[in-house]
């Protein structure tokens, strides 16, 4: 097991034997914590943003589902590049950086919606992205590392928990303030002239400039906080006794099955959100409008929420390999329930899912950092860079959409949650020692 000295950040403070035996982390947790609900509700305003261009831009399900490829490829981007950072400028500076490159990119969202530019708002949510990836980077393995290595699992799943309390938050929110107007029907605006049309979505695109403002000053304050609070320092040994020069993650089979189940599960849980409100909309489910259909979204976040609430105790008392398994069936049997029925059963069904999403994260996150060591600072970045995922999936799905329809196009996350299954009960055992010896 590797040796994790914790330190201060302020040279004043003198750490005891005594007192480093029974570390106290409240407060520090409770600031970073503030990080986990920030990108959460960012995240989730992407299932707003999703149908709000896509009948902007009058785009197809593959078209609109470029928003969360923009918006995700930033963790396959830039999840190395931030670890390389962490290493340099260790973790709270990180924040700090990561929380400024997204309030750029929340200001960027104005330019954007003067100019009606479906590219630019793309762009806009690849630099967002890029800063939640340095967030991402650094927080996720900072409260990992914050404590006992045995209760890793549960307490980041309470602080995932307050991620998922922003994701239950901004549909409703942004379901209030972008989606506000009944959007043009597509013959309507095959009926307008160029520049009616252009005058049009400029008018519908500025609803995004208000959140987004005060989101970019959020941050900005954020940062400022970061930046002056005084979080413990926490540093991975850089060797082990007796451990061997030549170790490597890619000799950790269950850090890259890992990676593989961070892939499946961020691109099922992204994939059925974005496009809830577009499901909620179809005759045979609930013929919601958009603002309404917003508001059944938060509870599909919010499952997750509370799931991560009871899954924090959960997972101190069970294993969490095979709690991870049940959720994943869970999961599946929901999809597939939704796709062969029909009404608010089936919308129900599909709202479930997310209370079973509720610990895969974490528990997937914690299983394939077991046991690396000095390694954790790369095993994360490759685990970051596995929520690209949630670029990929989406895509994919609705190509399926626009195929065979919406309906049924759920197949792609009940084979997700399936090999999620697989990770929990097989491929989470770590091998590190038979691999370093082989």
């Amino acid at each position: 097991m590797s040796t994790r000295p914790i330190t201060t950040s302020s040279d004043s403070v003198q750490s005891t034997p005594a007192a480093s035996a029974t570390p106290n982390y409240s407060r520090p947790l409770a600031i970073v914590t503030t990080l986990f609900f920030m990108w959460g509700f960012l995240t989730c305003l992407n299932d707003i943003l999703v149908p709000h261009l896509k009948s902007i831009f009058e785009l197809n399900y593959a078209q609109a589902m470029l928003v969360q490829f923009a918006f995700f490829s930033a963790y396959f981007l830039f999840s190395v590049p931030w670890s390389k950072v962490v290493n340099t400028i260790g973790y709270k500076t990180t924040m700090v950086v990561g929380l400024l490159t997204m309030a750029c990119g929340a200001f960027l969202f104005l330019p954007a919606a003067t100019a009606a530019s479906y590219p630019l708002f793309l762009t806009a949510l690849l630099v967002l992205a890029a800063g939640i990836t340095g967030l991402q980077v650094s927080a996720n393995p900072y409260v990992d590392l914050l404590g006992k290595p045995e209760t890793a699992s549960s307490r980041l799943d309470l602080t995932q928990a307050f991620n998922s309390l922003g994701t239950t938050i901004a549909p409703k929110v942004g379901g209030l303030l972008i989606l506000g107007a009944a959007p043009l029907a597509l013959a309507q605006l095959q009926q307008l002239t160029p520049q009616a049309l252009h005058l049009y979505r400029v008018q519908e695109a500025s609803s995004v400039k208000m959140p987004y403002t005060v989101i970019g000053i959020a941050l900005l304050l954020l940062a400022v906080l970061i930046g002056f609070s005084r979080l413990p320092k926490v540093e991975e040994a850089t060797t082990r006794s007796g451990q061997k020069t030549n170790d490597s993650i890619w000799k950790h089979r269950h850090l890259l099955l890992g990676a593989l189940g961070i892939f499946a599960y961020v691109g099922a849980e992204v994939s059925i959100g974005s496009f809830l409100v577009n499901y909620f909309g179809l005759p045979q489910i609930a013929g919601l409008a958009p603002r309404v259909a917003a508001g059944y979204v938060s509870f599909y976040w919010g499952g997750a929420m509370v799931g991560r609430f009871i899954g924090a105790p959960l997972l101190q008392r069970f294993k969490p390999g095979y709690l991870l398994a049940i959720f994943a069936i869970a999961a599946g049997t929901l999809v597939t329930a939704s796709m062969v029925l029909n009404g608010h059963v089936a919308m129900w069904t599909i709202i479930s899912v997310g209370f079973f999403n509720s610990i895969m994260f974490p528990t997937i996150f914690s299983l394939g950092e077991a046991e690396l060591g000095p390694l954790s600072g790369t095993g994360s970045g490759l685990l970051n860079m596995a929520i690209v995922g949630g670029a990929i999936i989406p895509v994919i799905q609705g190509v399926i959409a626009d195929t065979v329809g919406l309906h049924h196009a759920f197949v792609l996350p009940v084979v997700c949650y399936l090999y999620i299954l697989y990770y929990a009960l097989v491929g989470s055992e770590p091998n590190s020692e038979r691999y370093a010896n082989a």
